[in-house]
């Protein structure tokens, strides 16, 4: 199996690289800071160091700061269907904006601190009197704990807002969850949290981030903490990710996501192998993504040499969205049905028939 990484070379990514390399045959990692994308021949094109990316991979990990989430997104499109991502192309925007991040979240019924989003300071400065105090004010691209601001009092608040006019950006407005300073961070790998830490803010600090001077320790996660962080996880599209907890009164909150955290701290504080855990999942999905790959590739073979011909076999696992099965697209290309149209539906335990009415 052959893994595309493109990263922008933290000690963090140096440490995935070397994991890769007990689970995949070949592994290459690309500086993000060096790709561009042609658009506009037909087919986009890579040029990786001013020539162009031919190589096909089995497995594309794209792990890099906020700032290159435009590219990010274009490099996920371009190897959507073709590789095994564990990061969907959408999340490359959703993570990357507070405001999307917390839009997802409560779409998937994920607790998050109640919070007020604004296009303008004049209409955050009118939403103040609605709003308890203390709050936290974000700037919603900010990232490490920048952009983020406590406002004890609406005067307080409304000498932020004047401030952050100039940046002419829109503006979020939190409540302030009292936590002691602290917060979690739990790493997310498919279905499971494998590392957690809580981390306190230094002295006369709010923010919690290390990257803050915070300092960090290992936690064990409740069940209802887990289920949240992977829930979350899920609902942004991103197999892999780090999510930021609260404890509050009212249960776990979650803060926000991050797609390419720092593991030194957490590996410091859980002693624990991240990098391999990763590594580990993305060699078993990359090999499940190549045996689907390969079935669905021998069933349109299927159905160009027996269309029209009797009833063949198709060995699929079921995709279960919620209590509905999805049937794989070439099931539906070999049957050739289409949308509305009334079928007639055979069902015993253990077997289904659909026949066109």
């Amino acid at each position: 199996m052959k893994i595309a990484m493109f990263s922008m070379g933290s000690e963090s990514s140096k440490r995935i690289l070397t994991a890769l390399e007990k689970h995949f045959d070949e592994v290459k990692h690309f500086d993000v800071r060096k790709v561009e994308m042609r658009i506009g021949k037909g087919n986009p094109e890579i040029y990786y160091e001013e020539k162009e990316l031919e190589e096909e991979f089995d497995c594309v990990y794209l792990k890099s700061s906020f700032r290159y989430a435009v590219i990010l997104k274009a490099l996920a499109s371009y190897y959507e269907g073709n590789a095994y991502m564990p990061i969907d192309p959408e999340a490359f925007t959703v993570v990357h904006d507070k405001v999307n991040t917390h839009i997802a979240l409560e779409k998937a019924g994920v607790k998050t601190p109640e919070t007020y989003i604004t296009p303008t300071v004049k209409e955050a400065k009118n939403s103040l009197n609605k709003i308890n105090f203390p709050i936290i004010l974000k700037i919603p691209g900010g990232t490490h704990g920048k952009g983020v601001m406590f406002a004890e009092s609406p005067a307080a608040a409304s000498g932020i807002l004047d401030t952050l006019s100039e940046l002419r950006q829109a503006v979020m407005m939190q409540e302030y969850i009292e936590t002691g300073g602290t917060d979690i961070r739990a790493i997310v790998v498919g279905d499971k949290v494998v590392g957690a830490m809580q981390r306190k803010a230094s002295k006369g600090e709010k923010r919690a981030n290390v990257h803050a001077g915070g300092s960090a320790e290992a936690i064990e996660l409740d069940t209802t903490a887990k289920k949240m962080a992977i829930k979350a996880a899920k609902a942004l599209k991103a197999e892999v990710c780090a999510v930021d907890i609260l404890e509050s009164v009212k249960g776990p909150l979650v803060l926000e996501a991050n797609l390419s955290p720092g593991l030194q701290g957490i590996m410091e504080a859980t002693k624990r192998d991240i990098p391999e855990d990763i590594s580990k999942f993305l060699a078993k999905e990359t090999k499940e993504f190549l045996k689907e790959k390969k079935s669905e590739q021998h069933a349109e073979k299927l159905i160009e040499e027996t269309h029209g011909k009797e009833a063949q076999q198709v060995i699929t696992k079921l995709d279960f969205r919620g209590d509905r099965i999805l049937l794989p697209e070439v099931v539906t290309k070999m049957a050739t049905l289409k949308e509305d149209q009334e079928v007639i539906l055979k069902v015993k335990k253990g077997h289904i028939e659909i026949e066109k009415s």
